[in-house]
């Protein structure tokens, strides 16, 4: 789905414009860039959490050249899905 057909959807399903539904997704979407920026979690019951995880610096390889390389330690978001969405996807809902 995209995030047009999301829009699209919750408009129709919520009686709202999709002009409406667009400008609360994107205040939602900024939010939960905030929450992650400040390394708080974002908790969304029934779907799961977002939530900043460390990554340590690590040795690889340019897949290009073949030339060894150190990748930076860094940030980078993270999802774990809640136990409803879980069941929803396993059970084909």
């Amino acid at each position: 789905m995209t995030k047009d057909e999301l829009v699209s959807h919750v408009a129709e399903q919520a009686n709202l414009t999709k002009k409406t539904t667009e400008a609360v997704l994107k205040l939602i979407i900024g939010a939960a860039h905030r929450a992650l920026k400040e390394k708080r979690e974002l908790r969304i019951d029934g779907l799961g959490t977002f939530r900043v995880t460390e990554k340590k610096a690590r040795a690889g390889v340019n897949p290009r050249t073949g030339i060894k390389m150190t990748i930076p330690a860094m940030r980078v978001p993270s999802f774990r899905a809640a136990q409803a969405l879980k069941d929803a996807v396993k059970q084909g809902k």
